[in-house]
């Protein structure tokens, strides 16, 4: 008999991921602040959700403390934070830009050769970094790229985001949805990637094949671009020192944590040193660069500031890609009309994006991409700016001191953005929207525990599967794409799957047992979720991922309108059903192999 209060559980879950994928913000009036809008989105809903259960006494604090059977959100938070520095700080030094350049140097002018090598790049260095430090950068880049040279960015950018995120279940690092898998399942961090990495070539492949389809017209992916002569790849590398620390360290962190892996070792405790290191190392170059008065190499051509790496990186690459173009362009044409005027508007673009009045985010500031972060603190921050508050100019705040405290604090900021670009520039892109948000959902399903829908849900799979291996596969990774779309995100997604089946493990449903391996069934549905929740979050809202919603927002804020939810999901529609039909597959010979 379900109670009352095990309904109202249920009911305020729901809304909470209702407001997830739809969210909205109201109206408050605070003093001193004056009319500010209150959002209910990622970070708040869930804790909102929280709050109200624990009001209505249908949670206590047991279910607060307690982690998932096992999962500790600690340990998965430290390790994706330690790996996420290290992955961000790596990308500031401008070498994944100075990738896309080699890779578009190496495509030339052939429209179907670039698609595929950029879709190549993106992959490879989606297994390494994780999805959203590619995302981060990748999306601008293709932004840029495909505004210069008068492309449709749709195909470009839908492939981009499929490759990412398809990628990042090589290793258990690449998703936190992984590490989830990894510590609930009790999956060794090495026997991971050998278990994922033929799902993710089938999946790739495959996926590849599908964008390709519904992309083949000359509309999406011409055959033939309009460029001329090689991008300089050293341009948009600012630090190649940096860049070859961060590598050398985010490298042997990855190698070790595999290495420890066998022997039980918690791998937060080996991330988060190598993070540690490399924060130290950032702090002492940027301070000795700045004792030394020592630029980033090409931040001086863009006539940008230290503290203003990710714009500076920007401008570079818009200068290189236009000048690209308009090579291109003066040497197929018969006068200078044309190229001055094609070439024009490429400029134009890069107006057009920073004058934009900012965009309401769905991912809050800490995890704003790189314009946004920069060009929004810049200016006001400089010396000598238009922008600080005046007494003649602007209503002074009721109370002086909060003036003062402000202005001391941007004065303050101003100087460790100098002093400190590296540190500066990285911190604000870490996706401290994570956190509220992981922990909440954990709370969240140990509530649904509590009133005893984890062990309906779980019932339910064991009537649905018998707990036998194939049909578990199958309906653990349908059911994982599936809620990826409505549990929130594909992490809300992997929790509540992780809880369900651990508990289906235990419940009872009739049968014979003694028939059934339950290492068989717990093993498939481990690798099962695994696929679907990389995969999952290439379907059909946003918010399936905190990279879908980081993805969208670069977007907006570049300028590019045109893909809408509906856009998203149509063009998903295809390569998603044939990864979870190839994906599933896979792992189901896989199982059958082992078992």
């Amino acid at each position: 008999m379900v109670s009352g209060s095990a309904i109202a559980t249920l009911v305020v879950f729901i809304l909470s991921i209702i407001c997830v994928i739809y969210p909205f913000s109201f109206p408050v009036y605070l003093p001193y602040l004056k009319r500010r809008r209150i959002p209910v989105d990622l970070t708040t809903a869930p804790i909102i959700a929280i709050l109200v259960l624990w009001a209505a006494q249908c949670l206590g604090p047991g279910q607060v403390r307690s982690g998932t059977d096992g999962v500790k959100p600690y340990n998965i938070l430290i390790l994706f934070f330690s790996l996420a520095y290290m992955a961000i700080t790596l990308d500031i030094t401008g070498i994944l830009q100075a990738a896309a350049f080699w890779v578009s140097n190496k495509g030339g002018s052939n429209g179907w050769k670039l698609f595929l090598y950029f879709y190549m790049m993106l992959t490879a260095l989606s297994v390494v970094l994780g999805n959203d430090p590619v995302i981060l950068s990748g999306t601008a880049f293709l932004v840029y790229y495909t505004k210069v040279n008068e492309l449709n960015p749709v195909a470009w950018l839908m492939s981009e985001f499929a490759a990412a995120n398809t990628a990042s279940m090589v290793l258990f690092v690449g998703n936190p949805t992984n590490v989830v898998v990894c510590e609930g399942f009790q999956i060794n961090n090495a026997a991971f990637t050998a278990y994922t990495i033929l799902p993710f070539l089938a999946c790739i492949v495959t996926s590849f094949f599908a964008l390709a389809l519904q992309f083949h017209s000359q509309k999406y992916l011409p055959k033939k671009l309009n460029v001329s002569g090689d991008l300089d790849v050293r341009s948009v590398l600012l630090d190649p020192k940096g860049a070859l620390v961060g590598s050398l360290l985010l490298g042997t962190c990855l190698v070790v944590i595999i290495v420890v892996s066998f022997f039980h070792v918690d791998v937060w405790k080996i991330s988060l040193p190598f993070a540690v290191a490399k924060f130290v190392f950032d702090m002492g170059w940027d301070h000795y660069r700045y004792m030394n008065k020592i630029s980033m190499i090409g931040a001086h051509k863009a006539k940008k500031s230290d503290e203003d790496l990710s714009q500076a990186e920007d401008d570079i690459v818009l200068s290189q890609l236009a000048q690209h173009r308009t090579n291109a362009l003066k040497d197929e044409g018969d006068g200078k009309g044309e190229p001055n005027e094609r070439s024009s508007k490429a400029v134009t673009f890069e107006k057009n994006v920073t004058s934009e009045e900012p965009i309401p985010s769905l991912v809050p500031s800490p995890t704003e991409t790189r314009n946004n972060t920069r060009s929004n603190t810049a200016d006001t921050l400089r010396p000598g700016s238009n922008n600080k508050i005046s007494p003649s100019t602007s209503t002074p705040l009721p109370i002086p001191f909060f003036q003062q405290l402000k202005l001391f604090l941007h004065s303050y900021q101003h100087r460790i953005s100098v002093h400190f670009p590296t540190i500066y520039t990285a911190f604000p892109r870490l996706p401290f929207a994570l956190v509220p948000f992981a922990f909440s959902q954990f709370i969240l399903i140990e509530a649904l525990a509590h009133q005893g829908w984890i062990d309906i849900f779980a019932r339910w799979l064991v009537i649905a599967t018998g707990r036998r291996m194939y049909p578990t596969i199958w309906v653990v990774g349908v059911l994982g794409v599936i809620l990826c779309n409505l549990s929130g995100t594909n992490i809300g997604a992997t929790i509540l799957l992780t809880k369900i089946v651990r508990s289906a493990l235990l419940a009872s449903a009739g049968g014979n047992l003694d028939a059934v391996n339950l290492n068989a069934f717990s093993r498939s549905a481990g690798i099962a979720l695994a696929v679907a929740s990389n995969i999952g979050a290439v379907s059909f809202t946003f918010s399936a991922s905190l990279a879908g919603l980081l993805w969208k927002q670069i977007l907006n804020q570049k300028g590019i309108h045109t893909i809408k939810q509906g856009t998203f999901a149509r063009w998903n529609i295809l390569p998603i059903m044939v990864m979870t039909g190839v994906g599933m597959a896979v792992v189901s010979a896989e199982m059958a192999v082992l078992y």
